[in-house]
């Protein structure tokens, strides 16, 4: 046989091994009950001593690649199913249109406003770090760079006409204007004839458990996804390239911070004219379920006593806010972290990126943070639609992979955070927040413990 032949086979030999030792160890520290972000983190360290070891030996890592390329595949292959179903979820669970326009409006208003603002927090954070700097990576095999369109190619590429056309060339964003349009019109037959949508209704709610379940397979794959990206972009780059994505944490929690501190913060005081310190000591057991769970839905049982316990704003606010804050409010997730990632991948991959490029980042952020699952991991869906409407290689999402775990703690916060201060205003204008109750301090207990 060929000695060259027997060489290959032996260097990814080595690889397969390698992957195989090394999901096993994660399998068993799955079956442990070790938390996600530990598990996260220790196929990141993992993956960096053996993209070293592969590096040093100048071993092939085709092997370990291999299931990274099949993560960022099954990624792929989520985004347009996934957030077709819950956006029509999202939408279509109001009852009324009137109560759409009295009580959604002003709801989704500041959800998607928020979004917008913590997007360009997000977009002028990452160009003031510029984080990427110094990792230069070659353009994917196959990706060719896009023409900066005109505004009204840009206006013109929103407007779904055949959706199923665009859903198969994973046009995502005109899908998403279809979704939002189905769930209008099943709002509107809903509220003269219920029992005509409900048939309707009904699969669209089991269609989302479903989709929430394939979400779930996913992304518990990501421990051995991002051990297989790291690895391979060790053993090519080096430790001297992945110490860079210190910039991408920092600059990530400093947008976070801002959009915490100034948003929330101005809108509180401002706003609803209510002590901003106040107000984030009282809503701290929703930080702090949000910041060690990373799952909007875990926190939102506690969100639920907190809103109406401690903020004192009505059951009835309360209780159509936070349920559609955990699958529609994600200024962290949908608002931050895409712009973060967008001008990180555009550095890395030698791309410019113009004005017109940050006004659709933007829009585009605002449209795919509706319906992000609320669990720990999908973030990478809403950032993925991001990428994808700036033709952007999704290979970035990979290479922030190994730290997004640390990341997603931060954001999770902001996005619970988000969902109350959004209660607050809509019970404001609506007179149904007990400023006196509020301004007494005498919250009740609560017990804060992970759902």
């Amino acid at each position: 046989m060929d000695n060259n032949l027997l060489s290959a086979i032996e260097t990814n030999w080595y690889g397969f091994v390698v992957s195989i030792v090394v999901f096993g160890i994660l399998f068993y520290l799955a079956r442990k009950r070790v938390g996600f972000g530990t598990r996260v983190l220790i196929g990141l360290g993992i993956g960096l001593i053996a993209g070293i070891f592969f590096q040093n030996f100048e071993l092939d890592t085709k092997a370990i690649t291999t299931f990274g390329s099949i993560y960022v595949s099954l990624i792929r292959m989520l985004v347009v199913p996934l957030v077709f179903v819950l956006v029509l979820n999202s939408i279509a669970s109001l009852t009324s249109l009137d109560y759409l326009r009295k009580i959604g409006f002003k709801t989704f208003a500041w959800f998607l406003g928020t979004t917008g603002i913590a997007s360009i927090i997000g977009l002028l954070v990452a160009l003031l770090f510029n984080p990427g700097h110094g990792i230069q990576q070659a353009v994917p095999e196959g990706f060719e760079a896009r023409e900066i369109p005109t505004f009204s190619d840009v206006i013109l590429s929103l407007v779904p006409s055949n959706p199923v056309n665009e859903a198969a060339q994973g046009k995502v964003v005109p899908v998403l204007i279809f979704a939002i349009f189905l769930a209008v019109a099943i709002i509107k037959v809903g509220s003269k004839n219920p029992d005509a949508v409900k048939p309707a209704r009904d699969l669209i709610a089991s269609l989302t458990q479903i989709m929430h379940q394939v979400v779930k397979f996913i992304i518990r794959l990501t421990p051995y996804g991002v051990f297989a990206l790291i690895a391979g972009i060790t053993a090519k780059y080096g430790w001297d390239t992945l110490q860079e994505l210190g910039s991408v944490i920092v600059s990530s929690y400093v947008a976070l911070i801002l959009h915490f501190v100034l948003v929330f913060g101005g809108l509180v005081l401002l706003v609803a004219k209510v002590n901003p310190i106040s107000f984030f000591r009282k809503i701290y057991p929703t930080i702090a379920v949000a910041f060690t769970t990373r799952s909007s839905y875990a926190t939102l049982p506690i969100n639920l006593e907190v809103i109406t316990k401690r903020l004192h704003v009505s059951p009835r606010i309360a209780s159509f806010v936070a349920p559609l804050g955990a699958s529609v409010n994600f200024n962290g997730c949908g608002g931050v972290w895409p712009a973060i990632v967008a001008v990180f991948t555009a550095e890395v991959f030698g791309i410019h990126l113009s004005v017109t490029d940050y006004i659709i980042l933007v829009l585009v952020s605002i449209i795919s943070s509706i319906g992000v699952a609320g669990v720990p991991g999908p973030a990478v869906i809403s950032t993925t639609v991001v990428l994808t409407a700036l033709g952007l290689p999704l290979e970035g999402i990979a290479i922030v992979a190994g730290v997004e775990a640390l990341i997603d703690m931060g954001r999770t916060a902001v996005n619970a955070t988000g969902t109350t201060v959004t209660s607050l205003l809509v019970a404001h204008s609506e007179g149904e927040f007990d400023r006196e109750a509020f301004n007494r301090n005498d919250d009740e207990d609560l017990v804060v413990s992970p759902v």
